[in-house]
């Protein structure tokens, strides 16, 4: 069933709302103010409060609408539908606005914070890349043919693929050097690629000699994406990028190494300091190629301000996986003492191993695997009371549990990273309701091309002297 609508408001998920007949509609691949006919997702019959659809024509057009930058990720009706890229139809300034609005929006509805629009920052690089090439690991399904494929959304079809434009630049060059594009694999096979970006010559990779041939474009369109996989081609013969990488590359096949290595090595640069990393070929990592460097400045320019050149304070890096956070943290202000928790034990394994790595032991960060919430009800004297409180909770956020439990361990300052908006305003709200403020947020833009979002906030006790 089509029907016709006026695009009124940004909503959650990539969606933005409408009304039909008393009832909202969150509508894909729209923008406001546009009049819209809309495919209904099926079942329309149903007497839901709500329906879902699809764009499938554009009367009125945005000024902010432009042609899709991958056509694979775009609508249903234009042949797209593979997921991966739910803004692709947005203008990179335009999804800029469109992701501060949402985090601002979530804040003010489910934070009951009334804020100024939040500043979304774009990653140096990204503009000149179009909003393509951040990915350093991506996921794939083998098709029945055995190639490489992405399923298409509300369907079991598995359309093939030959080139994955979100990918960096680092990754196409091992993927094609491996022949991921050519095929060959299992049908149902399950394939995780992981590249860590090469910092070495991380400057071209950011808009010069290694990508020329996609900047070159001053405007992106569909017949130019189309040629990617063979401008992708050009980037994996560049010897100096595939020499860069070395074996430090994972392809994983069912979960099982088929080429690379098992543990990767991923740096970052905070201050003047270069910290190194030993993370799992499977485990998370941050997948941006430069977020890795972006993030932990910030949050250590936050955690400064929280400690006013405080000495050996103690600090807690809840959600810590491997330590990226963790390892700055632990050294940037002499005689810090650290307690950090993650759920999963081989990223705590690898927190130990590279904190080991630089010199610092167990006495003074205590590394733990576990549910946050149950350690944090066995904490040691010595590690009780935090002056700051780091955490990097998953999408679904800390809860209020956790959040009742941070916050009563009296620190002067919490630094809250969030890859979910409406989560990071849900504990905002149980936060505020312990006695802190919202002191600082800011939003960077680590997922071009996606609804997605990382949202940096800084809490405050309300009796902190700023």
């Amino acid at each position: 069933m089509q029907i016709t609508v006026r695009i009124e408001r940004y909503a959650d998920q990539g969606r933005c709302v409408a009304h039909s007949d008393g009832r909202v509609v969150f509508v894909r691949f729209a923008l406001p103010g546009e009049l819209v006919r809309i495919e209904l997702d099926e079942p329309h019959e149903r007497k839901d409060r709500f329906w879902t659809g699809e764009v499938v024509e554009v009367l009125e057009a945005s000024e902010l609408r432009v042609p899709p930058a991958w056509p694979l990720a775009g609508p249903l009706a234009d042949g797209g539908g593979v997921g991966g890229a739910d803004l692709v139809h947005v203008s990179l300034p335009g999804q800029l606005a469109w992701k501060s609005a949402t985090v601002t929006e979530q804040m003010r509805r489910l934070g009951h914070v009334e804020i100024p629009d939040v500043p979304v920052e774009r990653i140096a690089g990204d503009e000149e890349m179009q909003g393509l090439h951040w990915r350093t690991r991506i996921e794939l399904i083998a098709d029945e043919q055995g190639r490489p494929s992405m399923r298409r959304r509300g369907s079991h079809q598995r359309v093939p693929i030959d080139t994955m434009p979100l990918a960096s630049q680092a990754l196409l060059a091992v993927a094609q050097e491996h022949g991921i594009w050519d095929g060959g694999l299992e049908p149902d096979a399950h394939v995780r690629i992981a590249v860590p970006e090469p910092r070495d010559i991380d400057t071209a990779a950011d808009g010069t000699a290694l990508h020329n041939t996609a900047a070159d474009s001053t405007a992106v369109n569909n017949t130019a994406i189309q040629s990617t996989a063979a401008d992708n081609a050009d980037v994996a013969n560049d010897s100096a990028l595939r020499s860069a990488v070395g074996e430090n590359y994972a392809i994983l096949v069912d979960g099982k190494l088929a080429a690379g290595s098992d543990q990767l090595r991923e740096t970052t640069t905070v201050g003047a300091r270069t910290f190194h990393y030993r993370v799992s070929s499977a485990g998370f990592w941050q997948m941006h190629r430069r977020a890795p460097l972006v993030l932990p400045q910030h949050v250590m320019t936050l955690v400064d301000r929280v400690l006013q050149g405080r000495r050996s304070p103690v600090i807690w890096d809840l959600y810590s996986g491997s330590g990226l956070f963790t390892l700055p943290l632990a050294v940037h202000v002499p005689d810090t003492r650290m307690l950090s928790v993650e759920g999963a034990a081989q990223p705590v394994e690898n927190a130990r191993r590279n904190l080991g790595d630089m010199g610092i032991h167990a006495e003074q960060v205590k590394a733990l695997a576990g549910d946050v919430s149950a350690v944090l009800r066995h904490v040691s004297k010595s590690l009780a009371h935090p002056d700051v409180v780091v955490l990097d909770p998953p999408r679904a956020g800390a809860r209020k549990e956790a959040c009742r439990q941070i916050a009563a361990a009296h620190p002067a300052g919490i630094v809250y990273i969030a890859c979910d908006p409406a989560s990071l305003a849900r504990d905002t709200a149980a936060l505020t309701s312990q006695g802190y403020r919202l002191a600082d947020i800011h939003a960077f833009d680590i997922y071009p091309m996606t609804h997605h979002v990382e949202t940096v906030a800084l809490f405050t006790r309300k009796d902190f002297a700023r």
